[in-house]
């Protein structure tokens, strides 16, 4: 990797306190554009790219079909790193300062209905009842993991974390007599998540197939995760993913959604049922109330649509 892409994600990471998650995502937007000039990565020289290499970079992202966001954050990684490279004396200017990032079309998060998600979170246990009632047999390791996708799946609805949250979840952040869950956020904030009745059972025995099965800590790592693939290790967000598309296509929902559809549900259903918004804005991490009054929106939607389907003078 080039030294100035590996000082500037030692910046990322030491001083911004970039997550790990939006470090990969600025290093792949800055290999793209250094393929895109045609260079190699250990031959680029950032002190000869052009307003024109970078106006054209931007316009052929845009022309490639990727959201109107996708672009922006690729423009704001590439803004930031030249900028780091300004402030290094790396070069003389900033060939993106003068972009503007393209506007961004407002659309309302998809949120599963109360009913949608109760059926979804009843489905690993439906799916491991069938399948014994087909076969008549669930090995082991079939029964952990119907244990860990059940967990998972009450987990991001109770709580409303992020999916990379949840990956990273480990048993010395959890107080299972509380009820209360440690959380490291976007940007390395720390917050307190509260884990749900229903959830925390699910927990517990997970909880209790670890120590049957990995009784010992991580080599190395020094941590206990709670969610873990067949080999003991801590899940990985696509595994996540697929896990989460799966009960999708069992419960027949859509399965153009990803597990962020918990979260979002999480914040509208706390606030259909009257929870205050900045209490909904601690629980999400949001720095900004702005971002969360988002699902105020949602809420109002949501109303209208009923209120349109239900009263004869709509």
């Amino acid at each position: 990797m080039n030294r100035s892409v590996e000082s500037f994600i030692s910046y990322l990471r030491l001083e911004k306190n970039y997550s790990e998650h939006t470090v990969d995502n600025y290093v792949r937007d800055i290999e793209q554009f250094i393929i895109y000039t045609n260079d190699k990565d250990d031959q680029i020289s950032f002190s000869k790219i052009t307003d024109i290499q970078a106006r054209s970079f931007l316009a052929s992202i845009q022309k490639s079909g990727v959201s109107s966001r996708t672009t922006a954050r690729k423009l704001s990684a590439l803004r930031s790193f030249f900028r780091f490279l300004d402030k290094e004396g790396l070069i003389e200017k900033n060939p993106f300062t003068g972009l503007r990032p393209p506007k961004q079309t407002k659309t309302l998060p998809k949120v599963l209905s109360e009913s949608e998600v109760i059926t979804l979170l009843d489905l690993p246990e439906t799916y491991k009842k069938n399948m014994m009632q087909a076969s008549g047999v669930v090995n082991d390791m079939q029964q952990y993991i119907f244990t860990r996708d059940s967990a998972m799946l009450e987990t991001l609805y109770s709580t409303g974390m992020r999916v990379s949250e949840l990956a990273n979840m480990n048993e010395m952040d959890l107080n299972m007599q509380t009820g209360i869950l440690r959380v490291l956020g976007k940007g390395r904030k720390e917050r307190l998540c509260i884990i749900g009745s229903y959830a925390s059972d699910k927990i517990k025995k997970l909880l209790e197939l670890n120590k049957r099965y990995w009784p010992k800590m991580l080599p190395g790592k020094n941590s206990r995760p709670v969610f873990r693939n067949n080999k003991g290790l801590p899940v990985s967000t696509r595994l996540i993913e697929r896990t989460m598309k799966k009960y999708l296509a069992l419960a027949n929902l859509n399965t153009d959604f990803y597990p962020h559809v918990l979260r979002h549900s999480f914040a509208t259903h706390m606030l259909d049922n009257g929870a205050d918004l900045r209490l909904v804005q601690e629980l999400l991490g949001h720095s900004s109330l702005s971002t969360t009054q988002i699902y105020t929106h949602v809420s109002i939607e949501r109303l209208k649509n009923v209120y349109e389907h239900n009263h004869p003078h709509a």
